[in-house]
């Protein structure tokens, strides 16, 4: 059985998100990524141990917009929960036992040559435009780019933005202070069926979010949301389960719904097999 979830302010809180969400007294944590030495990111030690269960009982995918390099700050899956798979790069990119499946990266580019504008195309029509964003730009690989922003754009500019960017085959996702840019065949969606159908197995379950989550999420049987993120603001509202927390406690309520299913999925499949 698959149960698959993104990262970032789903499972894993930054100091910044901490700080956004607040930190309950007596929660204690997990360090879980290390960047130069220093954590920087973590889970409640309950989600981590409930993390650690789940991935011995079933096949958990992590679903993430990092570059691979990023994804593989996490310490938890370096050094103590050993994984097949990985989705990266939004799903741009698989690892299988670390390394990237080239027929998979080799199909997203002959996607995005097909469907999408090239990178210097699309800044060109920003620019013409007079989009201008108060930050520093990153590029993922030059599969897609992403500001960092000094401050948060209006609605209003977001969705013409988001207008705007379609029409080159693109499209945005606002995750705190980073505004993505991304080319539509870079999807978690897609990344996900592929493994599903590798596997021979269906996503029982999955959490994200961000917009750019429900690609993947609509494919899951079991859908969580956490009640701060901008799928809650923006996303649908009858197909999900949004958490009642927010922040790091949303994550451990996750975990603690993914072992619920996964624990009926097993006591079914009993039932079915005596019969």
């Amino acid at each position: 059985m698959i149960i698959a979830s993104d990262m970032d302010r789903t499972l894993v809180y930054s100091k910044r998100a901490i700080e956004q969400f607040g930190l309950p007294e007596k929660t204690l944590l997990r360090p879980v990524e290390v960047k130069d030495g220093i954590p920087v990111a973590f889970m409640s030690e309950t989600a981590y141990h409930a993390l650690v269960e789940l991935c011995h009982n079933c096949l958990f995918i992590p679903v993430t917009t990092r570059t691979s390099a990023q994804y593989k700050r996490f310490t938890i899956f370096e050094k103590e929960i050993s994984l097949p798979y990985a989705i990266t790069f939004n799903g741009a990119t698989i690892l299988y036992k670390g390394e990237p499946l080239m027929d998979w990266s080799e199909h997203i580019l002959s996607q995005i040559r097909r469907e999408s504008a090239p990178l210097d195309e699309l800044q060109a029509g920003l620019k013409r435009r007079c989009f201008h964003f108060n930050g520093v730009l990153k590029s993922a690989d030059n599969l897609f780019f992403y500001y960092l922003l000094d401050s948060s754009p209006s609605l209003s500019e977001v969705q013409n933005l988001s207008e705007t960017v379609s029409k080159y085959g693109w499209r945005i996702s606002l995750q705190g202070r980073k505004l993505y840019l991304i080319p539509n065949a870079i999807n978690k969606g897609a990344a996900l069926d592929y493994i599903c159908s590798r596997e021979g197995s269906p996503a029982l379950a999955g959490a994200g979010d961000s917009i750019l989550d429900w690609d993947f999420l609509k494919n899951c049987q079991n859908r969580f949301v956490p009640t701060h993120g901008e799928l809650a603001q923006f996303g649908p509202k009858k197909e999900v389960t949004y958490t009642e927390r927010a922040g790091i406690l949303a994550g451990e309520e996750i975990m603690q719904q993914f072992l619920t299913i996964l624990e009926h999925s097993f006591k079914n499949k009993e039932v079915n097999t005596s019969k």
